[in-house]
């Protein structure tokens, strides 16, 4: 096992799969409600502009789905309630059922059976509901902590959805190994959170000297098997 490092959490979009895999899947959807997907986008951005106003160590924004549903009515002219009901149903609910016919990365299952089988204690920490994503993805028994980020009242990279990860899988931030695709929001709140931090990139994609640096970058899961169990 790694030395110092007790847990491997991780993102799910985009870092257990590739995301062009549920994008591919997304684009009669996107044509057809491209209004209140472009609405939901915006609104999400600003809710992250406002978290960061918020003091790190501060509790959750309060009525989280309330206050997205509203952001994003507001955007499109509509009543609040009816745009809540139509995000949960076309797009919390709506895309679950995509992710069936959605393929892991290359040995990625193969790697979170090994790491579970070597002791180290799985969580997950996701932007959207991840729970029927699993299911459908049948990788759904084996994590000790799942957790939302909207559930928490912060999206990431806000510090409280990485502590309250670090508190569900009952370790020390520092024995937490985090791993995303993303620098903004993976790497940049896991290192604020005091954690350790994989990045899976395309190997034709350069990194940037601007961006939070993690303590390991990887591009498949056999070189993220190697790192943690050799």
């Amino acid at each position: 096992m790694r030395s110092g490092i007790e847990g491997v959490a991780f993102d799910l979009d985009g870092t257990l799969y590739p995301n062009y895999r549920l994008h591919v899947r997304l684009v009669p959807f996107l044509l057809k409600e491209w209004r209140l997907t472009s609405a939901f986008g915006k609104a999400r951005n600003i809710i992250r502009k406002k978290q960061e106003t918020l003091s790190h160590s501060g509790g959750p924004v309060g009525g989280f789905y309330e206050n997205q549903a509203a952001i994003t009515a507001e955007i499109l002219g509509a009543q609040p309630a009816v745009i809540q009901e139509k995000i949960n149903r076309l797009i919390y609910r709506g895309w679950e059922p995509l992710f069936k016919s959605i393929k892991l990365f290359k040995e990625a299952a193969e790697t979170l059976a090994a790491l579970k089988e070597a002791g180290y204690k799985l969580g997950l920490l996701s932007d959207f509901p991840p729970e029927i994503k699993l299911e459908n993805l049948k990788i759904s028994g084996i994590w000790d902590a799942v957790l939302c980020s909207e559930c928490c009242g912060a999206l990431k990279p806000h510090l409280l959805s990485f502590k309250e990860l670090a508190a569900a899988m009952i370790l020390p931030p520092e024995k937490i190994l985090y791993v995303g695709n993303s620098h903004t929001y993976d790497v940049a709140g896991a290192n604020l959170a005091g954690m350790k931090t994989a990045l899976i990139k395309s190997r034709f994609i350069p990194g940037s000297k601007k961006k939070p640096k993690a303590d390991f970058i990887f591009s498949n899961y056999r070189q993220l098997y190697d790192f943690m169990l050799k």
